[in-house]
């Protein structure tokens, strides 16, 4: 191994560590008292009721912990958004539970708990996931009530994706372990079947006081909305539970019992492990965004075998295009080469130095086509993202580069085989979007803790920034100095970089996951198995494309 290994391994295992301790952190939700608190009344914590729930030696992965990381800061925080999501299974049906964390503000819902909440829903409508939730929720946080309350992707639209999973006859099952009151008091009875344990759970829609205020009634909490009442008098729920286990373990009995789903068929067969040391990894991926590096080395630990077979491999060499199993599934990969690229040259089209992480015109009509074979063989389709952007320059505009980049993006649109991205270190500019970012509706995308996501990097946003407000100092007739502008260069940069942060993606769900990579083989092989809980209901059509 040379010395520069070393020093990304040391680095990037750095980083893993890192993000070992800030999921530690997280997992405290609102603190230690507070947990302590929820145990005085007899109850689990969110954390503990989704363990005790899911099967105890099988994996899971938890989407979204990092939401509203550094975020409310005048309201005290909101660690993992409140709520707590995962993909696992239950008795060995694969499912989503959803957990409300009543030490997190009493489990109410800050704008990122409603994302974050319609982010879960969205993976079980997309994937026909059985959904469980577990209510402990005082409901929407009223000082931010303007910005969770009526729109489009508020708390409204998760009843609304409550009776459209209903329609779609995926499984929905609530148990209210805690409050549930006003609004959110509807989730559990949309669900198929409502549990409530007894003395802790409450429904209603409006509480004692409120009522009291309201209508001059008088009456306790546990008579208006208790389990009791709405086993045995008003119907609402389903199943009275004397404590958390008891709730947990008839969620457990009723998803044993559910009937095996439609399957889509994507393809598996025995899963292999890499022939080449997946820890390599550490020591290959440079510790600098701008530094090259070999992502044929980095596939080689990701995939069975360590074997793959390449798609057009002299041709568009800034991006790789390959068939290869992960876990037993197959899956066609598209990833951006990070090394520089020599290109063969003809008597027409000398021999050039191509940039990697850049997408070319041969490159991105590369992607195109195969994206199509992909979804003509019914092949899931994984990217690894490391990407500054398109090329640019007059080249390659009088090349047509935004029409060849308009192609690939028509293409990643259109897919109709489940996409995974993995974002492994840059993530800029329209090279996100070609690449399967976010807005492209991947069933997960997911990055390493050395991901940047931005428009350009900091280095290259903070000389144009720089360019920007110096003019107008200038104009003013201000004069600048050598100092002020470092001074000034590096406040844009210091502002930038965080922003490019991998945590402050994961904090607004721009991704699902920071993830160690060497767990990388563990999440898309549950997605896919999620995915195939869904046949494909239409036809791949590029539809209208310039060529």
């Amino acid at each position: 191994m040379d010395i520069n290994f070393n020093k990304n391994e040391d680095h990037n295992k750095l980083l893993v560590s890192e993000l070992q301790k800030r999921l530690v952190k997280v997992s405290l939700g609102g603190g230690k008292s507070r947990i302590e608190k929820q145990h005085s009344k007899g109850k689990m914590t969110a954390r503990e009721r989704v363990d005790y729930l899911l099967d105890a030696k099988a994996k899971s992965i938890e989407i979204a912990a990092f939401a509203g990381e550094d975020m409310y800061k005048e309201h005290g925080g909101c660690p993992s958004g409140g709520v707590i999501v995962k993909i696992g299974y239950v008795k060995g049906k694969q499912c989503i539970v959803v957990a409300n964390d009543a030490t997190v503000k009493a489990g109410a819902w800050f704008p990122i708990t409603g994302k974050k909440n319609l982010r879960a829903q969205e993976l079980a409508i997309e994937n026909k996931l059985p959904i469980i939730y577990l209510v402990d929720s005082a409901g929407v946080y009223l000082p931010m009530q303007d910005e969770i309350f009526p729109d489009k992707e508020h708390f409204g639209r998760i009843f609304r994706n409550n009776a459209i999973m209903s329609s779609m006859g995926i499984t929905q099952i609530a148990a209210v372990m805690g409050s549930c009151v006003a609004g959110g008091a509807y989730l559990p009875i949309m669900s198929d079947e409502a549990l409530i344990v007894d003395k802790t759970g409450s429904i209603f829609l409006a509480g004692s006081y409120l009522v009291k205020a309201a209508i001059g009634e008088s009456i306790d909490n546990e008579t208006l909305g208790g389990a009791t009442t709405h086993c045995e008098i008003s119907g609402v729920t389903d199943y009275k539970a004397k404590d958390d286990a008891d709730a947990l373990n008839t969620i457990k009995n009723i998803i044993d019992k559910i009937g095996d789903y439609d399957k889509a068929g994507y393809n598996r067969s025995e899963s292999k492990k890499p022939k080449e040391n997946p820890e390599d990894i550490y020591g290959i991926l440079p510790k600098s965004r701008a530094d090259q590096y070999d992502m044929y080395e980095i596939i080689k630990r990701l995939v069975d075998n360590s074997d793959y077979d390449e798609y057009k491999a002299g041709y568009g060499q800034t991006i790789i295009t390959c068939y290869a199993r992960i876990d037993g599934w197959a899956v066609g990969i598209v990833a951006n080469q990070r090394k520089l690229v020599k290109t063969t040259g003809s008597k027409t089209k000398p021999k050039e130095m191509q940039f990697g992480g850049v997408i070319y015109n041969d490159s991105a009509d590369k992607a195109t086509r195969f994206i199509a074979n992909c979804n003509q063989k019914k092949i899931p389709l994984v990217f690894l993202q490391d990407v500054t952007g398109f090329m640019v320059g007059s080249k390659s505009e009088h090349s047509g580069i935004i029409k060849d980049g308009a192609k690939m993006v028509n293409a990643v649109s259109n897919s109709v085989v489940p996409k995974f991205t993995v974002i492994i270190g840059n993530s800029y500019g329209a090279g996100n979007y070609a690449m399967c970012g976010k807005a492209y509706d991947p069933r997960l995308i997911f990055a390493w803790p050395s991901a940047e996501l931005a428009v350009m990097s900091g280095n290259s946003a903070a000389k144009v920034l720089l360019q920007i407000e110096k003019a107008s100092l200038e104009k003013q007739g201000e004069k600048f100095t050598k100092e002020k502008e470092d001074e000034l260069y590096n406040k844009i940069k210091e502002r930038y970089d965080n922003q490019v942060s991998p945590y402050y993606a994961a904090a607004r769900l721009w991704t699902d996951a920071i993830i160690d990579p060497l767990d990388t083989r563990t999440w898309i092989s549950m997605g896919i198995e999620a995915a195939n809980h869904a046949p494909i209901e239409k036809p791949f059509n590029l539809g209208v494309i310039q060529v």
